[in-house]
């Protein structure tokens, strides 16, 4: 796997151990000397994104905004935008040849909400986010902002009480429904498709044992329905160490009557109908066999 791509499915921003579990200590080493991935702390790479926007925002007298914004915070996100994506004020004109370039989108963006002149600031970059993508992706933002320590919940609701009424429900939803304990944004996208499931109630990562003790650590569980979910990670392909414990922990699970489902990286982000079609049948499914009664209803 190429080093961009690793960084790609880890959110465009990770830690240098789930990183060389994906690709080679060479391979990574020669992806940063090319440019094509920085450092942006110790033992933490990512995209180039930030350094790219910034240039962009300065050169064009622009505020990066909504995904680019959360690369410059460092926030793991479902995945980068195809191009920059800059705010200018309302009436500016830009070439075509820019807009070839970058997404721009004209909106008067308050000095309070900017930082050094040039991106939004933490909680304006959620709510943007929030009111301007699709949900998945607004919620792995979300996630992954509260998850770092940087913006808390409370603050984010009072914007949101500030915003005008018809933007609200959008807002509050992926706010009240982020969740700091979400591990990585391919977790937060699966989560994202299983909300509208009917019937499911997931917690995130939940620990589990059975009657010999601690079993693990799942992705998102429904206690009631004893239904785990799992964004099955390429990571640690090819370790039979690993491969073995994982084996013993999903046989475990299965054993003590937990319903397993397991999908990789590709299927939750590109084929979200049928990930939630499967995960749809398996609730239906559960539900008839804790209640007779609604097998009959169903």
């Amino acid at each position: 796997m190429e080093v961009t791509d690793a960084l790609e499915q880890l959110g465009g921003i990770a830690a240098r151990k789930p990183l060389l579990a994906m690709v080679s200590r060479q391979a990574l080493e020669r992806a940063v000397a090319a440019g094509a991935v920085v450092r942006a702390r110790r033992g933490v790479y990512s995209l180039p994104t930030d350094d790219r926007a910034q240039h962009a925002a300065r050169e064009h007298t622009a505020v990066a905004v909504l995904v680019t914004a959360a690369a410059h915070w460092q926030w793991p996100r479902k995945w980068e935008p195809r191009k920059l994506q800059l705010a200018v004020p309302r009436g500016r004109t830009i070439s075509p040849e820019t807009r070839d370039r970058l997404e721009v989108r004209w909106r008067a963006i308050p000095r309070t909400d900017v930082v050094d002149g040039w991106v939004t600031n933490r909680e304006r970059t959620v709510l943007d986010c929030a009111l301007l993508l699709p949900f998945d992706e607004a919620l792995a933002v979300a996630d992954s902002a509260l998850r770092s320590g940087q913006v808390e919940r409370r603050a984010l609701l009072r914007r949101v009480d500030a915003l005008d009424p018809q933007l609200r429900p959008r807002a509050r939803r992926v706010v009240a429904l982020a969740d700091p304990v979400a591990a990585n944004p391919f977790e937060s996208v699966l989560r994202a498709i299983a909300l509208d499931v009917p019937g499911l109630s997931l917690r995130a990562q939940v620990r589990i044992d059975d009657a010999d003790g601690w079993v693990g650590r799942v992705d998102l569980a429904d206690d009631g329905l004893r239904i785990v979910l799992e964004a099955d990670s390429m990571e640690y392909h090819g370790a039979r160490e690993v491969m073995d414990k994982d084996c013993a922990r999903y046989t475990r699970l299965v054993a003590d009557d937990w319903l397993v489902l397991r999908f990789t990286w590709t299927q939750v982000m590109t084929k979200p109908d049928w990930v939630r079609a499967r995960v749809a049948a398996t609730v239906r499914r559960r539900r008839a066999e804790l209640c007779p009664a609604c097998r009959a209803a169903s």
